[in-house]
């Protein structure tokens, strides 16, 4: 008979090739970019270590439907081992760069462990813009993070169930006030008044729906700048159909642990106040990099997305400030990102070839927003603002392309099919971990 163990035992491990002698790129962040860098060098005869403070990358515009229970969370999260698991050439490192030596070419790592790099690519991203308002970086919950979705999952749901707990005896209305009228907010507006109405539908919380509030306020005159005017008032007319309050020109002074303060005096109690007004690459490595950083810390890059002063240094993304020309710079949007780490990976294998770098031309293919079930709007550079049920798939079949992951992309194409005929009991889970996850 034979020992099985014995023959798995025996089977000789796969012989991994040695590269040491080949240059070293290291990324340092596994979001859009730096996913982007590392694929356009595999195969190429460089060694590519990505570091990242999370084993997997996140695709961050669908994290309003993981806060809003319509996504889990492993539906749009793949590990970054798994999508480079056949690239011999590249390599994941767990952990967090606390700066970079530029002069010694090495980064170093918050365990004080140090990675000597040929080529450095900053694609840490972004976070949160709160602009220094009192209470809004310890209040207000952003979606920026896979923890940050999971822990306004939980406040919401907690928030719901607390108003049934108490329904029959002292009965309680609930805001909550979304801020910032950008795609996100749109997004996250749409979706929380679908949860709301789905939650006393079909799992029979006894809520009074005129006494549930879901406000989205903004500074701007009106939703979706950087759309046109008519996508800004289809948006406007479907959120109010669904029963969302927009209220356009109010500045928020103060956000508390259970109120938010407007600049006009008034104080609102809430539920949760959801942070969708912007962000920075303030806080992050991209504003360490270098002396003197961009708009919102930023790192200032040249037309070949290099570092200013540097040939071997590159960002990419949210964390770069590329310029677009006439002192103005690309906007913090995923095409951006996605484009510029593609462009930084062609111009490392340029320079390894003895070739000069060229510069980097972003091709814009249009902005899309999703308002809800049915409904979109999705402009094109070059033609008509597309809305309704086309925006929608439009956007699914977009948003489903980009998605990493084969088994994200079948889980999530079934779950939005089936909710396309109807609305059945979702992830609706308060896990009691979200509020303390990083």
């Amino acid at each position: 008979m034979i020992n099985l163990d014995m023959a798995l035992s025996t089977k000789p491990a796969p012989v991994q090739p040695d590269l040491s002698h080949w240059p070293h790129v290291v990324i340092v962040g596994g979001g859009f970019g730096g996913l982007e860098v590392a694929r356009g060098l595999v195969d190429k005869n460089v060694r590519v270590t990505i570091i990242d403070r999370h084993n997997f990358h996140t695709f961050l515009p669908l994290l309003y439907q993981v806060a809003t229970a319509m996504l889990e969370p492993a539906e749009v999260a793949y590990p970054i081992r798994t999508v480079f698991g056949k690239a011999p050439n590249v390599r994941f490192r767990h952990g967090q760069v606390s700066h970079v030596d530029h002069e010694r070419q090495v980064v170093v790592l918050s365990d004080d462990a140090e990675l000597a790099y040929d080529h450095l690519v900053i694609a840490t991203g972004a976070t949160a813009a709160f602009f220094g308002i009192p209470g809004a970086s310890q209040h207000a919950i952003p979606l920026y993070s896979l923890a940050d979705a999971r822990r306004l999952r939980n406040r919401l749901l907690s928030a719901l169930e607390h108003a049934d707990a108490v329904a029959d005896t002292a009965p309680i209305g609930l805001n909550f006030v979304i801020v910032g009228g950008g795609p996100t907010g749109v997004e996250t507006s749409g979706a929380l008044s679908e949860l709301i109405k789905t939650v006393i539908k079909r799992d029979g919380l006894k809520l009074d729906p005129t006494r549930v509030r879901v406000i989205l306020v903004d500074m701007a005159p009106r939703l979706l700048t950087p759309f046109p005017e008519k996508a800004s008032a289809y948006a406007l007319k479907e959120l109010e159909r669904m029963g969302v309050e927009v209220e356009f020109g109010r500045s928020v002074v103060e956000v508390e642990e259970h109120a938010i303060r407007f600049a006009d005096g008034e104080r609102l109690r809430v539920a949760a106040v959801i942070w969708a007004a912007g962000v920075t690459a303030n806080g992050t490595l991209a504003s360490d990099v270098q002396d003197k950083t961009g708009p919102g810390g930023r790192v200032r890059v040249n037309e070949f997305l290099q570092i200013a002063d540097r040939t071997n240094a590159w960002a990419v993304g949210d964390s770069a400030a590329i310029p677009s020309g006439d002192n103005t710079f690309y906007p913090q949007l995923a095409p951006v990102a996605m484009q510029s780490g593609r462009h930084v990976a062609a111009q490392i294998a340029r320079q390894l070839d003895g070739k000069a770098v060229v510069p980097f031309k972003f091709r814009d293919k249009g902005i899309m927003a999703t308002i809800g079930r049915h409904a979109a709007v999705a402009t094109l550079p070059k033609g008509p603002t597309v809305k309704g049920t086309l925006g929608w798939l439009a956007w699914l079949g977009l948003h489903l392309w980009y998605l990493v992951g084969f088994r994200n992309k079948l889980r999530v194409m079934i779950n939005w099919t089936w909710r396309y005929f109807d609305w059945p009991s979702g992830p609706r889970l308060i896990v009691a971990d979200a509020e303390t996850a990083d």
